[in-house]
């Protein structure tokens, strides 16, 4: 994200600093969502760890991974700290697994159309969400502000969710998988997962070396696709 915007640092700075405020904002309220919902399924399905380590919390602070958030903050895509499950004490194993798993992206899927209802019901307008607009955030009026810092977090929060749900290892999208994998197949699934963080961290780096656009290209209609369905426009 602010990858793209490095000249709006020369040009107008306090606009970049306004932007960079507005991202941590959005992608910490984005994934202190996820991950409280992760921690939320597990304990009610009968596994205590999260609630014992903490992470049965909305602060923050519990759930923010630092290479995760610099990864988001900087580039658009990117973790929080994981949270621990323990199988063994959830009733229906690797389906109560892929429900936990499940729980975070539609966590935000679920908030980003709760938030967009002031746009749906035409409280609020949107005015096109672009990184020059977003650093111009504050400078107009209350209505002009409270859209653009609205949008901002929806949009992290449908990127979060999406992005999530991509079926590769460690993202929530192959433990969603695994658990509706048949039993006989579950071993040589989990064998296909162990290249998953490499082949995403690849994916990610020769996007942006390249400018590729595979992530993006993948994800980005959906995205799109939501973000009209959730404020109408």
């Amino acid at each position: 994200m602010l990858l793209g915007s490095l000249d709006l640092l020369q040009d107008d700075p306090s606009g970049f600093f306004r932007l960079a405020v507005l991202i941590a904002f959005s992608l910490i309220t984005a994934i202190t969502v996820h991950e409280f919902s992760h921690a939320l399924v597990s304990t009610t399905l009968g596994d205590n760890t999260a609630r014992r380590l903490g992470r049965l919390s909305l602060n923050p602070a519990r759930h923010l991974d630092t290479g995760g958030t610099i990864m988001m903050f900087v580039a658009g895509f990117g973790w929080g700290k994981p949270v621990p499950v323990d199988a063994r004490q959830l009733s229906r194993g690797h389906t109560d697994m892929a429900l936990v798993a499940a729980a975070g992206p539609l966590s935000n899927l679920i908030f980003a159309f709760i938030l967009a209802i002031p746009f749906k019901t035409g409280m609020l307008i949107p005015d096109g969400l672009s990184l020059d607009r977003v650093a111009r955030v504050m400078t107009g009026g209350f209505s002009d502000g409270a859209s653009d810092i609205l949008a901002l977090v929806i949009f992290f929060n449908l990127l979060l969710g999406i992005f999530n749900l991509i079926p590769l290892a460690p993202l929530d999208g192959s433990r969603i998988v695994s658990g509706i994998v048949p039993p006989e197949h579950s071993e040589s699934y989990a064998k296909l997962q162990r290249g998953g963080p490499g082949l995403l961290v690849a994916i990610i780096m020769l996007d942006y070396a390249l400018g590729l656009g595979i992530l993006w290209g993948t994800i980005g209609p959906v995205v799109r696709a939501l973000t009209t369905i959730a404020t109408g426009y």
